[in-house]
């Protein structure tokens, strides 16, 4: 057994490991790895933080990752290679933010690099990735955040504490909803640009000819992603855990359809999609249709209780009691609480700041960020487990270490 003595000392030469790793200054150097629409918004956000510098901008499309590092400060570095950047002394952390096929094999070596990771959602779209790249951070004793930021909303987390103190009775159904589809129509393949780097795009992916909706629209393929179930539908499953303090899903089934184009490789999530996950204690479903309410946004999630229900999205939230079953005659009972209405504009920047601020205190601190890489990985989970429903047409069920189709 190890002694107090030689914990502390354990301990301290961690902490030393970890802030001379970030300079005398206690400046953050950061890399963007993958300097798209997300990533090139998601770095000025670092960059806007005195105490983070951005050192390169890694992105296999040339007009990209100039563009973007021409526009930061510093006169960062554009690189066509992530490797490079992990191989570099100067640098601290890595911001990934490539597509998701991607974010797996990156977090686990820059965790060997012993580079700290902001990882956008999903974590991965592959189960066994996902797991690897917990032992990977944990291994490594590195900090490791994803960009799930609802988690650092204000009006998220102040409707957390009401679930969670039992506003609304026992939840025992969570309904997740998001309106639309990546389903692309089929494309004849070609030549990729010649500043594309199509080979290392496509990385650990399955070879496949270039086409223009595999480049911008790569959320659509099974390859790199699984459609808005992985891609909005994280977002939801992690609200829902974090309210219900879930882990897991025991079991996963799903269903789907190709409406509005044929779909013969059968590479894509379908258009019209429905999931159903069952939990120890509740039930959670998925589903990317509703009609459309001309009073508010009715996408988001749904949290139906005991005494009362509760909807809530980027633009706001609004609960009901339950109605109460009385005798005819009877005076009904007061209700527990009083039914409430808020929409507002959608400002998704300051808790993109707040987010990303937790990041960079973490990576000082050693402590773990709000959303970390297990954190991340079990929000995926339901939505991975139910990408092979739909595209399999089978249930599967969860071990502990691997999703088994029933």
């Amino acid at each position: 057994m190890p002694t107090r003595r030689r914990f502390v000392m354990n301990s301290a030469a961690t902490a030393a490991t970890a802030l001379s790793a970030i300079g005398a200054n206690d400046r953050i150097r950061f890399a963007i790895i993958g300097a798209g629409t997300r990533g090139s918004y998601i770095g000025g956000v670092f960059a806007s933080f005195a105490d983070a510098e951005c050192v390169a901008v890694c992105d296999v499309y040339k007009p990209t990752r100039e563009q973007v590092a021409a526009k930061l400060p510093g006169k960062p570095e554009a690189v066509n290679d992530y490797r490079r950047v992990l191989d570099r002394k100067d640098v601290d952390a890595v911001l990934i933010a490539t597509p998701d096929h991607w974010h797996g094999p990156m977090v686990i070596e820059a965790s060997e690099a012993g580079k700290d990771s902001y990882c956008e959602k999903p974590v991965t779209n592959s189960i066994e990735t996902g797991l690897k790249m917990i032992e990977a951070a944990r291994k490594h004793k590195r900090v490791v955040q994803v960009g799930l930021q609802q988690r650092s909303w204000r009006h998220f987390q102040e409707n957390a504490e009401r679930v969670q103190k039992g506003m609304f009775g026992t939840i025992y159904q969570a309904q997740c909803v998001y309106i639309g589809s990546y389903l692309r129509p089929p494309e004849e393949g070609g030549d990729p640009p010649p500043d594309l780097d199509w080979n290392l795009f496509q990385g650990p992916a399955e070879r496949r000819r270039y086409t223009r909706s595999r480049q911008r629209l790569w959320r659509s393929f099974y390859d790199y992603s699984g459609g808005t179930l992985l891609d909005w539908g994280v977002h939801l499953t992690h609200i829902a855990h974090w309210y219900l303090s879930a882990r897991a899903p025991l079991t996963a089934s799903g269903s789907g359809q190709y409406v509005r184009y044929p779909c013969p490789e059968r590479d894509q999530l379908p258009d019209s999609v429905a999931c159903s996950w069952v939990y120890d204690r509740f039930v959670m479903t998925y589903t990317n249709s509703l009609m459309v309410n001309p009073h508010f946004d009715a996408q988001g999630n749904y949290f139906i209780g005991t005494m009362g229900s509760l909807q809530i999205n980027r633009t706001g939230y609004r609960y009901r009691p339950n109605p109460p079953r009385v005798a005819p005659g009877q005076t009904p009972p007061p209700p527990p609480f009083e039914a409430v209405d808020e929409s507002f504009r959608y400002v998704g920047g300051p808790s993109d700041q707040a987010h990303v601020r937790n990041f960079l205190d973490c990576v000082k601190s050693r402590q773990r960020p709000a959303v970390d890489i297990e954190d991340g990985f079990y929000a995926t989970l339901p939505c991975l487990m139910g990408v092979l429903a739909i595209r399999y047409g089978k249930t599967y069920r969860w071990t502990g270490t691997e999703a088994k189709a029933v």
